[in-house]
Formats: C-alpha cells, structure tokens, sequence
C-alpha cells in the first residue's frame, strides 16, 4: 500500500485562524447559566460527562489538539499512558501520528464475495480495544436480500446455521469517512474534525457527550458509551494512537477511523488484513497505481445514501 499526504487543498472542516477555535470550557460555560465552579457546572450538564469521568483536572483542563505544542503533546501522551498502565496493568506506547504527504486514504468493498463471517467484526474489537461490556463494534454487519440495497431491509442480527444464506448478500457497514462529513458540522466544541488524510477523528478528552455528531450520522456509525467500557486487561492492544484505538471512558463517542494507528504507520486496516475473501481494499486515492484507484476506474461503484450529499470516501462495488 502506497503512503499519502496532506492535500494541496485543505478541507474547509479544518481550522484556519483564532477565530475558528472554540473552547470547550467556554462552550461548557455558556451552556449553563446558574452553574458557577467546575463541580456545579458539570452537574449542570447531566447527562453529558461530568467532571468525575475524566480521569483528572489536568485532561478536563487540556488544550485542544490542534493547539498543542509538540512538548505539550508529549506530556499529554505520557499521562495517558501512565492512566491505562494503572488501569489494564499493560504498558501501552502512545504514538500520535500525523497524516502522511500525498495521501487521502478511501475504502473499496466487493459485495459480490463478502461471506457475512463477520470476522471482520470481531478483528476490529480486539485491534481497537473496543469495550466487550457493554459491547461495542464499529462494522455491522447487514444481510441483505439479493436484487435491493435498501438498507431498510437488512438484518444485522442474522444467525443461520452457516453462511453465506441462499438469496442474500451481505453488506458491511461502518464510518464511511465523508468527505462532506455532517458529524463535524454538528459538532459544537470542535471535538471531531477531519483530518488532511480524509479520517474524520475524534478528541476523546475533548467530547462532552451531547450525541449530537450521532444524531447527524446517516449511517449510524458513531457509537456512545452510555456505561463505562469494559476491556479484558488480557485483551488490550498496547499500540495505540491518541486520535484512535487508546480506552475510550463512559460520556464519549467512538467510531471507525480507518485504524489510525496502522494506516499512517503503512499497515492496512485490522479488518482489511483478517478478510478470508479479499473483499475489502483499502489504499490512497490519490496514487494512480493503488488497487483502489483501479477499482474506481474500472469498477462500476456505488455509495451509500448518494442523495444526502456527504460524499464517502468508502466505496462499494459488484463483480
């Protein structure tokens, strides 16, 4: 898989100057009018996080990404990585890589092969250290009925005996990294944007738990911790990435981001790799000679809800 860069052209969802930047403790404040100090603000806001669920002061208190130094950075790094040592008894490295020049990553998918196994699933869950309880996954898995896409009609909770079932398909589904993305326009702190390489990511730290990025999803990708996740310390990934697979706490929204971690290191996707019929292909658009290129030239592709106007970056196709 050939690497990527950032764009010429940046997305017009990236920040530009200081006055484009919000301050969650300014939106926070401005939220509430009764509320004064950090502890009556944050009760003021149940449901959404309160102070008690970030891990300390200092995270509440943290600039936002884009403004950190790259001291600041390293600090922040350090900390997480001393919280989930402390917490899963594993010592985890931390990385915070950046989006690589002449890239822009986009997803191919060969519905004409995918067998509905699911593996892919369960390869995203361990690589992303996705809370097993309550269960969280990122890819659904749809069986569908042969000669429709309506997404209407398709069973995510499928379990025959084996797979594939006669006079279906199976169709899967996860963030599909809009290059027109309304989770970030809906966004009212600033906590998920896209990055140069096309990931939409998301600030952990910096997400308050108003769904609202959810609420505008039209293909139900972002997921909510409603409880606070639980993740096997036996089962913890330790390569992690601060934009990506590192332990997500209870109030905040996760979802797919082309695992990051991997991706911008040159690996392929968790689920790319364990796929036992080669469906899915992943690689940079903006490389004539990527696999993904030639599938976009030469296969006749579709995208899901084209109607709504968010221009995925994932791509299906038939033989």
């Amino acid at each position: 898989m050939s690497e990527s860069t950032n764009p010429s052209n940046p997305s017009p969802s990236r920040s530009g100057g200081s006055s484009d930047r919000m301050d969650r403790r300014s939106f926070l404040r401005k939220s509430t009018v009764a509320a004064s100090g950090l502890a009556a603000l944050a009760a003021s806001l149940s449901p959404l996080r309160k102070l008690e669920d970030y891990g300390s002061l200092e995270e509440f208190m943290q600039k936002h990404y884009k403004e950190l130094s790259a001291e600041e950075m390293d600090q922040v790094l350090k900390r997480i990585e001393r919280e989930v040592e402390r917490q899963y008894d594993v010592r985890p490295h931390v990385q915070d890589l950046k989006p690589m020049d002449g890239v822009e990553f986009v997803y191919a998918l060969n519905l004409s092969h995918c067998i509905g196994c699911r593996k892919c699933v369960y390869a995203c869950m361990a690589e992303n250290n996705q809370s097993r309880d309550p269960e969280i996954q990122y890819i659904r898995v749809l069986e569908m009925p042969n000669g429709t896409t309506d997404l209407e009609q398709g069973d995510h909770r499928y379990d025959p005996e084996t797979v594939p079932r006669k006079g279906h398909y199976y169709m899967p589904i996860q963030c599909q990294q809009c290059e027109n993305p309304p989770c970030v326009k809906a966004c009212p702190c600033r906590a998920t944007w896209q990055e140069a390489d096309g990931i939409t990511v998301i600030d952990y730290d910096w997400c308050i738990g108003c769904r609202y990025c959810e609420a505008a999803c039209p293909y139900w990708a972002r997921r909510f911790n409603f409880k606070e996740p639980h993740l096997p310390k036996d089962q913890v990934n330790p390569n992690m990435h601060y934009l990506g697979n590192r332990p997500r706490k209870k109030g905040v929204v996760e979802k797919c981001h082309f695992c990051i971690q991997r991706t911008r290191a040159g690996k392929y996707p968790a689920c790319v790799e364990v796929c036992p019929t080669g469906v899915r292909k992943f690689g940079n658009i903006l490389d004539p000679e990527s696999e993904v290129s030639y599938i976009l030239r030469n296969k006749r592709v579709f995208v899901l809800k084209e109607a709504v106007g968010t221009m995925p970056r994932f791509f299906y196709y038939f033989d």
